[in-house]
């Protein structure tokens, strides 16, 4: 009879006590398709008394998470602790040196290492996976790395984080505003205590810097990943789109052309007839464009202890049929190494929203900013006047290059007219 594939476990939080659940549930079924059994050896925590609601004491607790490596049972090691660097980057150093297979959820870790462990994993001989980095249960890494193997990618585009996703839609169908949303979500468990990762874009940029990766066979370039969250959303903003007909939804965008690899992520307008327009709650979904595929939407819960805990011990199954290549589609040293493609040549249309002063020349004063950078108004709606006095006016361009608006924006920096930023959201094209 085949032996089982035995795990080594760290972290013991929402996902790990997912993962335990799991093998449990569906321990018959998982070994008929992995083709033996899986099954947990060793675990390790931070805090060993905490009741995670699953039976733990038939495993070995190891103190010391960064010794599982060395664990002389384990063949496989999976990391959902967290973090880009200390205890989880040792781990999976230690693992890969060791020559067993590394499963994580690590989408930080993979954004900024994921060269260096492809590369110690192909060294040993072992596996890397991390499926469950990338949008919890959807199985977008798998779907990119082996079923769109043979085209060639275009773009590769989406929601991914499902906590500004929440926020969003419920401004869009309650009306409310970002800050009594935020809170609502912190209080379901949606956003954490610290919700910067999330609504500033980090967290979608790491999810995106490894999706281009693998869609572009590039090297994973995180620092190359412009960032904008969606804190300056207002309701107002929610309103003028829909009146536009569009819905805003923080995206992440990855290109590669012949001017280098293009990667944001940035708040858009979308429009209704598009799927993305659609999602709503704390879902991802994510769009990739094959040139003989066509097409493709992947969508589904985007976190979540079953979801996520789903996407590793899929993981797992792969690993224990031996059913695995190199981490990003392609030998580490076959990644080509690109250049960040310069924004300000992209030809899109935008929304900008400003918040002004009501008095005469304002509109003027806008307008010919715009005029002298260059950029096209397709329309310009003004709303009347809140208490404090503040108007808002709202512009959408025709298609021009980004760099137009953007010195237009610069024009009015320091503007007595203005009050507060501007907010420029594109349109999804």
């Amino acid at each position: 009879m085949t032996k089982p594939l035995r795990i080594a476990l760290a972290g013991l939080g929402t996902v790990g006590a997912g993962v335990v659940r799991l093998l449990e549930a569906n321990a018959a079924l998982i070994a008929r398709r992995a083709g033996r059994g899986i099954e947990i050896v060793a675990i390790s925590a931070r805090d060993r008394s905490k009741d995670r609601g699953v039976d733990l004491s038939r495993f070995e607790w190891v103190d010391d998470t960064t010794a599982l490596a060395a664990h002389p049972d384990a063949d496989v090691v999976v990391e959902l602790v967290g973090g880009s660097d200390g205890p989880a980057l040792t781990l999976a150093r230690a693992t890969l040196k060791a020559g067993k297979g590394f499963v994580t959820a690590n989408k930080a870790m993979i954004a900024h290492h994921g060269l260096e462990l492809a590369r110690a994993a192909e060294s040993a001989g072992a596996a890397l996976k991390f499926e469950a980095a990338v949008a919890g249960g959807i199985p977008v890494i798998k779907g990119l790395r082996e079923g769109m193997a043979a085209n060639e990618i275009a773009r590769v585009y989406g929601i991914l984080n499902g906590t500004c996703n929440f926020i969003l839609s419920k401004m869009e169908a309650e009306g409310r505003d970002f800050a009594d949303v935020l809170a609502e979500a912190q209080a379901l468990g949606f956003a954490e205590s610290d919700p910067t990762f999330d609504i500033d874009g980090v967290d979608a940029a790491h999810k995106l810097a490894i999706l281009a990766s693998i869609a572009f066979g590039t090297q994973p370039a995180f620092p190359q990943v412009v960032a904008n969250g969606i804190r300056h959303v207002i309701a107002a903003d929610i309103a003028e789109a829909a009146q536009l007909g569009y819905r805003i939804r923080l995206l992440g965008v990855a290109e590669d052309g012949p001017h280098g690899l293009f990667q944001r992520v940035h708040p858009h307008l979308v429009p209704v007839s598009h799927p993305l327009a659609h999602v709503t709650g704390a879902t991802n979904a994510v769009v990739a464009e094959g040139n003989f595929v066509g097409r493709l939407l992947f969508q589904g819960a985007g976190a979540g202890d079953g979801p996520t805990a789903s996407a590793v011990v899929a993981d797992l199954i792969d690993i224990a049929r031996g059913e695995f290549g190199p981490a990003f589609a392609m030998p580490a040293d076959s990644l080509g190494e690109h250049q960040a493609a310069d924004s300000g040549e992209r030809r899109t249309r935008s929304y900008v929203r400003f918040t002004v002063e009501d008095r005469v020349g304002v509109l003027a004063e806008i307008a010919a900013a715009m005029r002298d950078a260059g950029v096209s108004i397709e329309s310009l709606i003004q709303r009347g006047s809140g208490a404090d006095g503040a108007v808002l006016v709202a512009i959408v361009t025709h298609e021009g290059p980004e760099r137009a608006v953007a010195q237009a924006l610069e024009r009015l920096r320091g503007s007595q007219s203005l009050v507060g930023q501007p907010m420029w959201m594109h349109i999804l094209g």
